[in-house]
C-alpha cells in the first residue's frame, strides 16, 4: 500500500505545551528561591549572642578631671556629677557643654541592671547637641 505524501501537513511543534512547561519551570524556581530566602532569615533570627565583658580598662591621666560624667543606675536615674537630674536638665546641661566646647570628654557609667534603653536614650542626646566625644564605663 502506497501513502500520498503530497497533500499532507507540515509538521509544527506544540507552543502551548511549551509555553506551559516554561511557565511550570519559572513557577518552580521562583518558589524554590523564596524557600531559601525564608530558611536564611530564619537562621538569621535565631542567632544566639552573648555581650562579653570588659576585662581591662585603660585610664588616662588626667580623664577625669575635665570629663562630664552622667550615670544611669538600674532604675532609670539620670546622674550628672553625682546629682540627679531629670531628661530635659540633662539636655539643657549638654547643650550647655556642646556650646562652650564640641569636644567635651562625656562618659556615661551605667549600671549593669540598667536597661539598654536608658543607656541610648543618653547617647542620642549627646549626638543630638553634638557632642561625639563619648566613652562608655560599666560597673556593678
Amino acid at each position: 500500500m502506497r501513502i500520498d505524501l503530497t497533500d499532507h501537513e507540515e509538521p509544527e511543534i506544540g507552543l502551548v505545551a511549551m509555553i506551559d512547561c516554561i511557565f511550570f519551570l519559572l513557577m518552580f524556581f521562583m518558589l524554590a528561591t523564596t524557600f531559601k530566602q525564608q530558611e536564611t532569615m530564619k537562621q538569621q533570627k535565631e542567632l544566639q549572642v552573648q555581650l562579653p565583658t570588659a576585662e581591662a580598662s585603660v585610664v588616662r591621666p588626667g580623664a577625669s578631671s575635665d570629663t562630664l560624667v552622667i550615670g544611669v543606675d538600674r532604675n532609670a536615674g539620670l546622674f550628672v556629677d553625682a546629682e540627679p537630674v531629670t531628661v530635659q536638665q540633662l539636655h539643657t546641661i549638654l547643650a550647655r557643654e556642646a556650646a562652650a566646647d564640641p569636644q567635651r570628654r562625656i562618659r556615661i557609667d551605667g549600671d549593669r541592671s540598667a536597661s539598654y534603653q536608658h543607656i541610648v536614650r543618653v547617647l542620642d542626646l549627646c549626638q543630638l547637641n553634638g557632642l561625639v566625644n563619648v566613652a562608655m564605663h560599666t560597673r556593678d
